[in-house]
């Protein structure tokens, strides 16, 4: 007899195909070195990995999304919605009673025609799909972020570091501080980097011997970016300020919009994302969705989505705050450009918990 957790999959599943998704399925064990590239070494303390004789480092599968992806990018065409249902495998932090293994089903769509009106369709849908659960939503827009940092007026190279720290809180911070000149770089760096050319060549020479993978012409390329870095401005208050208001941005959507609206005067940068808020809000409505008493956080997503770059959302029941999310989505479209060797397609998608789903139904039966 099918447990309540594969009662709720099955449901799932078939409303899923119900609204035109192509069932796919993906290995039990994928390559790893896909994986990691796409999220550093940390991804190994939350996944289990191993070494197959032929194929070298495998991974226990985190997720669906990285190889529908991939399939979608060999193989696929656009429009497309694809949806599955399986198992994922996740470490947890001894002790915290979250399950290692536990079921997914999920909804993927590759179409670039109309992005505001998927995005509010994917979330209409994850939002019939829970029909009946007390869940509180909450929305969040990574492209917001992405957009303020292009904006700054400071090099590239900061930009760059800014953006690939995004979904690490407090690394963002800790640069953000520095770059604002509200904190000193670290002292040795700061050492390295005051030392003429000359002066640098020399200490490298006086070090002994190299240790480790890095040459010495990598070891001086470094000792130019600390400097390079050393002799750049602060990046400027005003600018600063309006990506510190992103951040701490949290209220109704309707509301965060008229704020976002007027960070965009003072960052210029920031409006072509803002116009794409305010769109996806009508789109919203039309939905049936009150944007008025909707949810946003800006950082909502910053820490456990990594690969989502633009709207993101989730789906938590206030009254079990132990419990993660019942369901997550939003916007990946770098994921398929990294994916696709240089060839991106808008994609967006989201996956359901259906044993959180079992669980809760019986919690308020």
């Amino acid at each position: 007899m099918p447990t309540p957790e594969r009662r709720e999959a099955e449901r799932l599943f078939a409303l899923m195909q119900a609204e035109g998704a192509l069932p796919v399925e993906a290995d039990t064990l994928l390559p790893a070195e896909t994986l990691l590239d796409l999220y550093g070494e940390d991804l190994r303390a939350r996944a289990y990995v191993t070494r197959d004789p032929e194929r070298g480092e495998m991974m226990l599968r985190p997720d669906f999304t990285v190889p529908v992806v991939q399939r979608h990018m060999a193989e696929g065409a656009e429009p497309a919605r694809y949806t599955y249902c399986g198992t994922v495998f996740r470490k947890q932090e001894p002790g915290s009673g979250r399950s290692t293994e536990y079921m997914q089903v999920g909804y993927e769509v590759f179409d670039g025609t109309a992005p505001a009106q998927t995005e509010a369709q994917l979330f209409a849908l994850i939002r019939r799909a829970l029909d009946g659960l007390s869940l509180r939503a909450a929305t969040g827009d990574i492209g917001l972020l992405l957009a303020a940092v292009e904006g700054l007026d400071t090099s590239d190279r900061r930009k760059a570091a800014l953006r690939r720290h995004i979904w690490r809180p407090r690394r963002f911070r800790a640069l953000l501080d520095r770059y604002r000149g509200r904190t000193p770089a670290p002292a040795h760096r700061a050492g390295l980097a005051a030392l003429s050319p000359e002066a640098r060549l020399t200490a490298l020479e006086e070090a002994g011997p190299l240790i480790g993978l890095r040459s010495a012409d990598d070891i001086l390329a470094r000792l130019d970016v600390f400097a390079e870095d050393a002799a750049l401005p602060p990046i400027p208050d005003l600018q600063a300020e309006v990506l510190e208001d992103i951040l701490a941005l949290r209220g109704p959507a309707r509301q965060a919009l008229e704020r976002l609206r007027d960070g965009a005067v003072d960052l210029p940068a920031l409006e072509p994302a803002v116009v794409r808020f305010a769109e996806r809000l009508d789109a919203l409505e039309i939905e049936g969705v009150d944007t008025t008493t909707l949810d946003f956080e800006a950082s909502f997503g910053r820490t456990a989505m990594e690969y989502y770059d633009g709207f993101v959302f989730g789906f938590h029941a206030p009254a079990r705050p132990d419990l993660p999310p019942v369901a997550t989505g939003g916007r990946y479209d770098a994921l398929t450009r990294v994916l696709g060797q240089g060839r991106a397609i808008p994609a967006v998608g989201a996956v359901i918990r259906p044993g959180l789903v079992a669980a809760l139904r019986g919690e308020e039966a």
